[in-house]
Formats: structure tokens, C-alpha cells, sequence
């Protein structure tokens, strides 16, 4: 009876229209001021206005109330769990990251399940995999959560000065040879207390930049590479030849049949016998002699400098390393690559790794003195 009352109520009130649906509740309060409204109106007209908006200004506040539990607030604590949920692709181990048991890391998936209206995680064998919107959520959670930490931190000005650390650079020793040497005196010279620590790198797997084990990294961007990890390009890269000085290359025109007749040194980290320019040789109806293969540019110019064997490297990853051969340009056409370096995005903030990373991209831009080095 009261629910109807409170209904015609509201249906025939014409001085501030409040909507229909929120005054359907057994509410004490609002029946009680429905009661005094009705009750006063009938004594006193004057009395009866301030009862409606008291019984108004009540209707109001449950309209609130309703319409916050109906449409909550999101937990943005979740989006901390998401990006370590994400980054390990198991809840046991970014349960450890986090701190948290098994089972309330399980809990937290659950939620966010429920929040994004997406397994994000499902069972492939032994393990889980991301579903395409967590892998569509990946690459901006990340970024979100640092942009958010950054917000939160005291802004503080670098005193490169009084800096002092290690920077771990993961690099192949073609990068450091090249640009090491130059890199170390600018980092120098800049923050005398600044380390570097040069790791190399074996293969293009993400996880020490991701684990922190490496600060920055750089070489040609792969598949391989986490789809988190920030990259910046710092040069494009052709290829060369190069020989020994007094090799028969050094005399003439380097036809593709001339260079194709020597004995090369391949540069391969895995187990394979051919590459890009032998599908380029292969396309002229050539083949070349594999004579060697090595794991790095590094150890196959020092092949090259004793020995009558061609070998083929980046133009200007190499610069250094040349000096005293005879380097001639390709007369196959070979697609150029592209060096980067590449960081956590957790880093992307950091007054002092963008100080690093601007380091080695002013060390990179640099042209060459020219662009062939002959003896």
C-alpha cells in the first residue's frame, strides 16, 4: 500500500520530477516524508512545500545510492595485477612477483575476468596462454601503470654530477667495438659516476630487459622480442664486402660473379647454411662457397684480415672494425637493416635511463667520415 501511495505520489508531483524506478523501494525514509508530506498538506499548504522537497531531496540521495552500486567505480588497483598477470602468463609466478598467494592472485583473475568480460588467460597444455584482447590489453596496460607511477612520484631534477650506478647494455660485440669506446667517454664525462656494463647478446629473447637483469639493449628488432618492449631506431645498416688487403677483390670491378667464385665466411647464430645473399646469388643462377661459419661480425673480419676469405657485414655497425681492410659495396642487392635499442617500458620514465638512452642515440647518429673505409 505504501509502495502505491509513494508511486502516485511521485507521478503527480509536478514541482521537480524525479525518475520512477527509484522511488519503487520499501524505503522508510522516503515512506516517512511521503506520511508528513500527505499529513501536512492537508494542515498547513506552506508546511506542505517543505515537506516535497524534503521528500525530494531524499528521493535524490536513493537515486544516487542506486545508481552508484548498479554502475561502480573500477578497481584501478586491478591494473597492476593485469600487467604482471599479462607480463608472466601464470599466476604462480605473478603471484610471487606481486607478493600474494596462489589462491588471492586466482581471485584477482577472476575479477578482471569478470571485469573485462574476457578469459585474458586459458589453458594451453601445461601452461597458459593470452587471448587476443589480453595480448591487445598488453600493450597499453604496461604503459598505463608506469605513466600512472610516474604521476604519483615526486618530480626530481637529474644531478648527472652526482649520479652514480651501473647500466648493464646488452649489445653484440660488433656495437661495442664500434661504439663502445665513445660511448664510455660520453657517459663519462657526463655522470663521472655512471658505470657501463656490457653483457652480450646471444639471442633476441626479452627476458632479461623484463626481469631488469639489462637496461637497454640494442640490434635489429625480431618476432622474438616481447610485445611490450619499447624500441627506437638508431641507424639503418647495408651491407659490405671486405677482404684482406692485396686480395684479387681489391683490383677491378666487383661483379657478382667475381664475388660469388670466393670462399666466404657465413655470420649465422643458429645452425643454418645459407642466407639472404645466397637466395640474392641464387636469383642470378650463382653459388657461393661457404668456407667458414662464425657467430658474430667480429670473428669474421678477423677471419677476413688473415686469410683470402670474403666476408659480408653491416657497413656501419662495423666502421672500426675495418680499418686496415679493403670493404667494397655488394653488386647484389641485399635489404638494409635497421639497429634499435630497446628497453622495459617500466624504464621509459626514468630521468636517468632517458639520459642513457639519448647517450647512445647521439653516439649512433653520427655520419660516417665516409662511405667506404679502404686501407
Amino acid at each position: 500500500m505504501e509502495r502505491e501511495r509513494l508511486t502516485s505520489f511521485h507521478r503527480t508531483e509536478t514541482v521537480r520530477p524525479v525518475a520512477a524506478s527509484a522511488v519503487s523501494c520499501e524505503d522508510d525514509v522516503i515512506v516517512a516524508s511521503l506520511q508528513k508530506c500527505q499529513a501536512t498538506d492537508r494542515s498547513s499548504p506552506d508546511m506542505a512545500e517543505d515537506a516535497r522537497s524534503a521528500l525530494h531531496s531524499c528521493i535524490e540521495r536513493y537515486i544516487e545510492f542506486v545508481l552508484s552500486s548498479a554502475m561502480p567505480h573500477p578497481d584501478l588497483n586491478l591494473l597492476v595485477t593485469l600487467d604482471v598477470l599479462l607480463a608472466e602468463g601464470s599466476v604462480a609466478r605473478a603471484a610471487r612477483r606481486l607478493r600474494l598467494s596462489p589462491s588471492a592472485m586466482s581471485r584477482q583473475l577472476a575479477r578482471l575476468r569478470e571485469t573485462t568480460g574476457d578469459p585474458l588467460l586459458v589453458r594451453a597444455g601445461r601452461g597458459l596462454v593470452l587471448t587476443p584482447r589480453a595480448l591487445e590489453l598488453s600493450e597499453r596496460v604496461g604503459h598505463l601503470v608506469e605513466e600512472a607511477g610516474a604521476m604519483l612520484r615526486p618530480a626530481e631534477q637529474l644531478d648527472l654530477r652526482r649520479l652514480a650506478g651501473t647500466f648493464t647494455l646488452r649489445a653484440s660485440d660488433g656495437f661495442v667495438e664500434n661504439f663502445g669506446p665513445a660511448l664510455i667517454d660520453s657517459v663519462g664525462a657526463e655522470a663521472p659516476g655512471v658505470r657501463l656494463r656490457f653483457v652480450p647478446k646471444l639471442d633476441k629473447d626479452s627476458t632479461p630487459l623484463r626481469d631488469g637483469s639489462v637496461d637497454l639493449e640494442t640490434g635489429v628488432v625480431g618476432g622474438s622480442q616481447g610485445p611490450e618492449v619499447r624500441a627506437q631506431a638508431l641507424f639503418r645498416d647495408r651491407f659490405v664486402g671486405v677482404v684482406r688487403v692485396g686480395h684479387e677483390l681489391c683490383q677491378g670491378e666487383v661483379t657478382p660473379v667475381r664475388y660469388a667464385a670466393g670462399r666466404h665466411i657465413l655470420v649465422a647464430r643458429h645452425r643454418l647454411d645459407k642466407g639472404p645473399i645466397d637466395d640474392a646469388l641464387e636469383m642470378l643462377g650463382l653459388e657461393r662457397e661457404i668456407a667458414a661459419t662464425v657467430g658474430g661480425f667480429s670473428p669474421a673480419l678477423a677471419l677476413a684480415r688473415n686469410s683470402d676469405m670474403i666476408a659480408t657485414v653491416p657497413e656501419r655497425h662495423t666502421g672500426n672494425l675495418r680499418a686496415g681492410l679493403f670493404s667494397f659495396t655488394l653488386p647484389i642487392p641485399i635489404a638494409e637493416i635497421t639497429v634499435s635499442m630497446l628497453w622495459h617500458p617500466r624504464l621509459d620514465a626514468d630521468p636517468a635511463h632517458r639520459w642513457l638512452r639519448e647517450c647512445v642515440r647521439a653516439m649512433c647518429v653520427k655520419p660516417l667520415a665516409s662511405p667506404l673505409q679502404r686501407p
